[in-house]
């Protein structure tokens, strides 16, 4: 048996926690994707980035890693659960005022196939499909670079403010 370690290294939240009371969602998630923010820890455990963010939109970019696989050597399940939720919650998130924030309500998944080592580099695009005073629903998918689906969901959140 050959054992592996990983080393995991992460900002302090607080900056976040900060922004999000000062900036509008699509303000705060650009700055995010840019570089001018830290990414959530979340990010940095698991092993996937926000590559962009417009108004309604969030778009995720990561894959495969040993430290992420189910006893058949693939993605474990649990992975495409928080990347859609990521995707789909980041999306809502865009249409937010400063000073407003979410949760998730709910969320489903549809995994269509499994993600191994020859996957390559996937995209975890987010979309909101209705957004209003109290509540918002979106909808996202896993693809990889040939626009292959690996996964589908939708989400449902609550606007908190």
């Amino acid at each position: 048996m050959t054992e592996r370690s990983r080393t995991i290294t992460w900002n302090e939240p607080s900056t976040l926690a900060e922004a999000v009371r000062t900036l509008s969602g699509i303000e705060l998630l650009r700055r995010v994707a840019d570089g001018e923010f830290p990414t959530p820890s979340i990010a940095a455990t698991i092993g996937f980035r926000l590559a962009e963010a417009d108004e309604g939109r969030a778009v995720f970019e990561g894959g495969w890693g040993e430290h992420l696989l189910n006893p058949a050597g693939t993605l474990h399940g649990g992975w495409y659960g928080l990347v859609l939720d990521s995707a789909m919650g980041c999306a809502v998130h865009t249409t937010l005022p400063a000073g407003i924030g979410y949760t998730t309500l709910e969320y489903k998944v549809n995994i269509t196939r499994g993600i191994t080592a020859d996957t390559g580099l996937l995209r975890i695009e987010g979309w909101v499909v209705h957004r209003g005073r109290r509540t918002a629903t979106a909808e996202g998918r896993v693809v990889d670079a040939a626009g292959k689906v690996y996964a589908h969901g939708s989400e449902t959140c609550l606007i908190l403010g």
